[in-house]
């Protein structure tokens, strides 16, 4: 009996010892596909683990919009726990346009003003909402989706991915911010050429 109980002690003592409770950023290595290495414990303090958002991104920009991220880089505390965070904010009629984050779904929780969104799903159907403080939108992963200030007034939101690293891809920059020649582009968009090179000009596109 008393070998038994010896037993379950141990089998117990090394389950506890084998758990890592978080692996806090140490920003001063470079980052890896896994995250960035670990702090030691002894010098991780309260403050990796809070960041704010409380402060409007600069929306004067082509898009009249700003995200502020809260990613391993900036909070510390995220490293390695397949999350990450930001602060979207929309001046008037601003937009996230048309975008894709192949790493992560995103979840979007309207803080102030309204924001239309919606995403697009690989059979092509179509799922759209304004969005009023207080309300929350789930974006799958890989999926095309927007948002857009519904109001006359500024709107805010929080977003939190489930990926430490979602990635980004916007629409627009794919198709007009690169070196395509514009004959391509026009042909696998049906667009007219001269509207391709009007795009590429604007979003700093060359070809």
């Amino acid at each position: 009996m008393l070998r038994i109980i010896f037993l379950l002690s141990l089998l117990f003592a090394l389950s506890n010892a084998s758990v890592q409770d978080f692996c806090v950023a140490n920003l001063k290595r470079a980052e890896t596909p896994a995250g960035y290495p670990c702090i030691r414990p002894i010098h991780v303090k309260v403050k990796d683990f809070v960041f704010s958002l409380g402060t409007p991104g600069n929306t004067t920009n082509i898009i009249s919009a700003a995200v502020t991220p809260g990613f391993s880089a900036q909070f510390p505390g995220l490293n390695g726990l397949g999350l990450s965070t930001a602060r979207l904010d929309l001046a008037p009629k601003g937009v996230i346009p048309m975008h894709t984050h192949p790493g992560a779904s995103e979840v979007l929780f309207v803080l102030d003003g309204y924001i239309t969104a919606g995403f697009v799903s690989s059979a092509n159907s179509v799922y759209v909402q304004t969005l009023k403080p207080g309300q929350v939108m789930v974006f799958p992963q890989g999926l095309l989706h927007f948002q857009i200030n519904a109001g006359k007034s500024a709107a805010a939101a929080f977003v939190t991915f489930s990926s430490a690293s979602p990635g980004l891809q916007i629409l627009d920059f794919a198709l007009f911010a690169n070196s395509l020649p514009t004959e391509l582009v026009s042909a696998t968009t049906f667009l007219d050429p001269a509207l391709v090179k009007k795009l590429k000009g604007v979003l700093g596109g060359t070809g």
